[in-house]
């Protein structure tokens, strides 16, 4: 996949992140795991280790808008830092954005409620101004995971929701995609039955999500990602664009899977694996359609990138940064 020269770097004291011309480092955040456009050039993009979205324009390292969603998540505590979420997952139908947590248990293979979320923001625009975002008036759905379990043709979800999210047999969502007629697809990092990637899909939800109604699922979709699990899910100009991963840590694991792109036409049609040489260095976990330029916007979560002498999630949230860039 080639790179495109539309951004320029914006470079920042004390960073050993590997910059190109093509590059933007964005201030903020590191676990950029999320993101949408939400016109002209700016998006907005989620942490897997925060509550807070942060509004950016593209090739600008600093933020120009964040809402912080603690309270209305429910995770919020006094004098504590809020319960973490893990969004994972982001989808834009109109002026709505759909989000979603990994739904999976902790590092340590503990129940975690905080990150069973499914939830909506609406997009406004401001006259000279950039966009903004703010919740849906409705509470965030938060038993998804605990529906499906309950229908018995998802028994390999229920299987492996007892392990922890990067354990061979765990579970985790990180994409989520709209369809073209208003539904979503849910992408897992976890399970890989078989090595096959799993995709979900939801009927409703507008219903859920609005008047907390039970979902309606469809059929699982399986694909050959190369036995990598899903990381991130867009529709692109005709059919899909799919970050496929490994399902545990690079860092950790020097055997594990490479990240790939790959294009699929939907249902009834194999993954096409595309040329990822542009992904090289990065953790990429969101890609998006940024209108007026070729190509989809990549964002790296970069949690695990050192800044100094600490992980960047580790580092003063002054120097915490991410990447993103433009492939075609």
């Amino acid at each position: 996949m080639r790179i495109t020269s539309l951004v320029l770097a914006a470079s920042l004291c004390c960073a050993t992140l590997p910059v190109s011309a093509q590059t933007t480092q964005y201030e903020g955040m590191c676990d950029a795991s999320a993101g949408v456009s939400l016109g002209g050039d700016y998006f907005v993009a989620g942490d897997d280790e925060q509550s807070v979205l942060h509004v950016y324009r593209i090739g600008h390292a600093q933020e120009v808008g964040r809402v912080d969603l603690a309270r209305y998540l429910g995770v919020d505590r006094k004098h504590k830092e809020p319960r973490e979420v893990d969004i994972e997952g982001a989808a834009r139908i109109g002026d709505r954005i759909y989000w979603i947590s990994s739904h999976g248990r902790d590092g340590d293979g503990k129940v975690a409620p905080s990150r069973h979320r499914l939830f909506a923001t609406t997009v406004s625009t401001p006259r000279g101004e950039p966009p903004t975002i703010a919740p849906v008036d409705a509470p965030p759905y938060m038993h998804l995971l605990h529906k499906a379990m309950q229908e018995g043709r998802f028994a390999e979800l229920a299987a492996a929701e007892a392990h922890r999210p990067e354990d061979d047999n765990g579970l985790s969502i990180e994409g989520l995609a709209a369809t073209p007629d208003g539904q979503l697809l849910i992408g897992f990092r976890n399970p890989r039955p078989n090595r096959a990637a799993l995709i979900l899909p939801l009927r409703n939800p507008a219903a859920v999500v609005d008047q907390g109604r039970d979902p309606v699922f469809g059929n699982l979709f399986r694909l050959d990602l190369g036995g990598r699990g899903i990381r991130s899910l867009e529709w692109v100009d005709g059919d899909y664009r799919i970050i496929g991963g490994p399902h545990d840590d690079r860092r950790q694991n020097p055997d594990a899977s490479s990240f790939a792109l790959y294009r699929w036409a939907g249902p009834g049609h194999p993954a096409q694996s595309v040329d990822s040489r542009g992904l090289a260095d990065l953790g990429p976990e969101a890609l998006f359609k940024v209108d007026g330029h070729a190509g989809v916007y990549v964002l790296s979560d970069d949690g695990d990138v050192r800044i100094g002498k600490d992980k960047c999630k580790k580092a003063p949230a002054k120097l915490q940064r991410f990447r993103g860039l433009f492939v075609d």
